[in-house]
């Protein structure tokens, strides 16, 4: 999958404040994610990433 850092993802799961959509600000072996509901900042892997995005 490619990405950009920039783009727009909805993940699987909803976040506590109620959007699914993530904002990334890094790419790399970890991706920096910031929630566009709360600003909420995560890291998490690649891996874990591609699993739980939503096509």
């Amino acid at each position: 999958m490619d990405f950009e850092a920039g783009q727009i993802i909805k993940l699987k799961k909803q976040h506590p404040c109620g959007t699914n959509e993530w904002e990334i600000i890094r790419i790399g072996a970890d991706f920096r994610l910031r929630c566009t509901g709360c600003n909420h900042q995560v890291m998490l892997s690649r891996k874990l990433v591609e699993k739980k995005i939503k096509i």
